[in-house]
């Protein structure tokens, strides 16, 4: 299995070439860019933005597996951190609804992200988004600034979670929440797609167990800890089968083990 840093270098390299793609490239790159299986498990996860207020259509690459500033009781004013921000899709939501009075946060591990999401953020002419190069388990902010957390499949890729969710706790203000959107398993993933650094990166090989996810969150500090939204994924043979042998596929798929993108909301 991968070292904590080397699936931090994996994960830091596939998003950091993805910056340099719009959505429908990311959608539809072929075989050898930034890798098959991960290209088509974002158009599995990826759900529909272009409804949202403040949706800007250079910032979604199409990461993303819900849609957590939907869910996220967001108020005008209010401050809000988004964990992994990528190019700034969901920032640029949020600060449509905290408006001019609000201040949107976002961080990212990514170099690439960091700038592409400035770079967006400046067309907007947005004074009060900024963003900041940080690691999710180290987040690079005061104590108590959040009134509200938000994420978007991101997590998953996190190797120590209980420290990301401890500083999730961290960084949010007494009474303020969290709403965050991700990847999680029903069952046991084989080995093989654990150890898969690509599936790592393409929001597979790195979620666990739905009921160790919400327990991570509780043992962090989080009340009233409930999930706002869960929708099965199907993952396509063709993308297991890069790490699985026909006859492993389909014990696995006798396994029943389900994937599912689950939105779950927590409170200080």
């Amino acid at each position: 299995m991968k070292s904590a840093e080397e699936i931090k270098e994996s994960v830091k390299k596939k998003y950091g070439e993805i910056s340099k793609q719009s959505r429908s490239e990311n959608a539809t790159v072929s075989c050898g860019a930034t890798g098959c299986c991960d290209t088509v498990d974002y158009a599995i996860f990826a759900e529909d933005y272009s409804t949202q207020i403040g949706y800007t259509s250079e910032a979604d690459l199409g990461l993303g597996c819900g849609l957590p500033t939907e869910h996220a009781k967001l108020k005008p004013g209010d401050t809000v951190v988004d964990l992994g921000s990528g190019a700034g899709n969901d920032c640029f939501v949020a600060r449509q609804i905290v408006g001019d009075n609000g201040h949107v946060i976002g961080i990212d591990m990514t170099k690439e992200m960091n700038v592409k999401a400035r770079i967006n953020a400046e067309k907007l002419n947005y004074s009060n988004v900024e963003f900041k190069l940080g690691d999710i388990e180290n987040i690079p902010l005061d104590e108590g600034i959040a009134d509200v957390v938000v994420s978007n499949c991101v997590m998953n890729l996190v190797p120590d979670k209980e420290k990301a969710f401890s500083e999730t706790y961290r960084i949010t203000k007494p009474g303020g929440h969290f709403s965050i959107s991700d990847v999680v398993i029903s069952g046991e993933l084989p080995d093989q797609i654990k150890e898969d650094a690509e599936l790592y990166a393409g929001c597979v090989a790195g979620a666990i167990d739905k009921e160790e996810y919400l327990s991570v969150i509780e043992q962090a500090g989080f009340k009233n800890v409930t999930v706002q939204k869960s929708k099965k994924i199907t993952v396509p043979d063709e993308i297991l089968l890069k790490t699985l042998t026909e006859d492993e596929l389909q014990e696995f798929k006798k396994s029943e083990t389900g994937i599912f993108s689950i939105t779950v909301y927590g409170v200080k």
